[in-house]
Parts: C-alpha cells; sequence; structure tokens
C-alpha cells in the first residue's frame, strides 16, 4: 500500500474538535507555482487509481499535473518545485489502538528528511481504512474539489486558523432548504432511516439512494444535489466517525462534524446530528 509506514499526522485531534490543516500563504504562494504529481498506487487494478486520475484529469484546475508511481515520488519528493495529491493511510498522534483512516492529501515537496515533515495544504477524510475501494473510490473527485476550494478559501481569507476553520465552514455552510439530500439507508442511525422517521425530523427534501445514484449526481455535477460523506469504523467501538455534506456540483460544505463511535452513538449519521444539521 502506497507510502504506508511514515507517521502522518495530517489530521490532529486537539482537545474535542478535528481540525482541517490550514497552510500559511507563503505556503501557498509556493505550491501554486508547482507541478502537482498525483501518486498512483503499484496495484494497475486498484479503483482509487482509476478514480484519482480520472478525477484529477476532470476536476484538477490549480496546478499543471501528471501522475506518478510510489518509486517516481520517492525521487521527487525532495524538490520544492513539485506538489503532490495522494490517497494516504493516516492516523491520529494520540490515538493509543492506531486506527488508520484514508485521507486524501495535498502536500509540498522540498527538503525534508521524513514524508511526515512534507507540510499539508489540505487533508480530508475519504474512508476507514478497512473499508472496500469501491465503497468510497466514486467519492475521490468531489473531494478533489473541495480540496481546491479549501486551498483558495485560505488565500481569500488570510486570517483563519486550525481553531477556527471547522466553525468557519459551518457557519458559512450552504443553504440545505432548496437542496436534495442525498443519503444511504445504511449510513443513518436505524431509528431514523426510513422515510417517515427521516422526515420527522429533516424539513427539506431528501431520499434514500444506492451507491449508483449518488456517483452519478457526482459525475454529473447535479446542482441541486448534496449527499453524505460518512467515514467510519462500522461496528467497532472508540474511533471516529465523520459526518460530512458535500455539494455534488462544488464540494461545498452543509455540514462537517464527528463523533466517537459507541453503543449509543454507532458509525452513522445519527438524530442529534441531523438536528444540529439544520439548526440555523
Amino acid at each position: 500500500m502506497r507510502l504506508v509506514g511514515f507517521l502522518l499526522f495530517f489530521y490532529v485531534c486537539t482537545g474535542i474538535k478535528a481540525q482541517l490543516e490550514v497552510p500559511t500563504q507563503e505556503l501557498i504562494h509556493a505550491f501554486l507555482k508547482t507541478k502537482t504529481y498525483f501518486v498512483l498506487e503499484d496495484n494497475p487494478f486498484s479503483e482509487a487509481n482509476i478514480q484519482l486520475k480520472t478525477a484529477a484529469q476532470k476536476f484538477w484546475k490549480l496546478t499543471p499535473y501528471d501522475f506518478i508511481s510510489v518509486e517516481e515520488f520517492e525521487s521527487k519528493r525532495k524538490s520544492n518545485q513539485y506538489s503532490f495529491v495522494s490517497v494516504d493511510d493516516v492516523y491520529y498522534e494520540y490515538d493509543k489502538s492506531s486506527t488508520k483512516y484514508k485521507f486524501l492529501c495535498v502536500y509540498m515537496g522540498g527538503n525534508y528528511k521524513n514524508e511526515s515533515d512534507m507540510p499539508q495544504l489540505c487533508t480530508i477524510p475519504l474512508a476507514y481504512s478497512d473499508q472496500e475501494e469501491n465503497e468510497y473510490a466514486y467519492k475521490i473527485g468531489t473531494l478533489l474539489i473541495f480540496v481546491q476550494n479549501h486551498i483558495k478559501q485560505i488565500k481569500e481569507n488570510p486570517t483563519l486558523k486550525k481553531s477556527t476553520i471547522l466553525d468557519y465552514y459551518n457557519n458559512n455552510k450552504g443553504n440545505l432548504q432548496n437542496k436534495t439530500l442525498y443519503l444511504k439507508n445504511n449510513e443513518v442511525e436505524k431509528k431514523i432511516n426510513t422515510e417517515n422517521a427521516f422526515k420527522n425530523i429533516y424539513p427539506y427534501p431528501f431520499k434514500f439512494v444506492s451507491q449508483d445514484e449518488i456517483e452519478k449526481a457526482i459525475d454529473n455535477k447535479s446542482p441541486d444535489i448534496v449527499f453524505l460523506h460518512k467515514v467510519g469504523p462500522g461496528k467497532k467501538n472508540g474511533y471516529r466517525s465523520y459526518q460530512i455534506i458535500l455539494g455534488a456540483q462544488d464540494a461545498q460544505i452543509y455540514f462537517f462534524d464527528y463523533h466517537m463511535v459507541n453503543d449509543d452513538n454507532p458509525d452513522a449519521l445519527l438524530e442529534k446530528e441531523v438536528k444540529k444539521m439544520i439548526k440555523k
């Protein structure tokens, strides 16, 4: 598996709040002058490879780009003329279980001793490490749009900090009122994962759909569709479950939060999170 073995603390949990990376203005300006390499798995049949390559060709706009292997990454990573995008195994610095997640990561090259020292511009959770690739790879295109939007957002708002970025996104989230929320039935808490139960707490348009329908909305960049991007460990207690609502067209954030999985809070979109999501 690509880039396994280095301690990627791209997404550190401090206190009770997960934090997105907030690069400095100097790092952003340096990044925009680079050529970006998308690092592909050695496995030619990798679904993540296919989706990462397709998404880059379709959606990547910030910098010139190309594709490289893991071996080529090792020979290029020490040059500050290059930046990199990859799907990496990430775990939390203070997580004793060393639970691994897959994150879509954007970072700068340079004369750094270890890969973990390379500056990050954006990281976003993609999947729990044990998930099958076909369960998450189809969302890479939307997340690739998100990381570009994130970098541009920081460039335009230089006062943003790690400690305030999630509050900023949630305070400036898109309006769900005129969007149709796509949900997979098995990603919603059981007591609200039927149409009748969900509409009792959610006042806007929604639809329980298949993965294929979400993938189609993403591919078509459907302007009226938002979807739940859930990243979690299944039935394993004590691990984080992320709940992110993203626009299929532009990857705008409509909700971003997480909870720890336990007997009372399963790995799913919870009723209390739905209520928080629609709170003005």
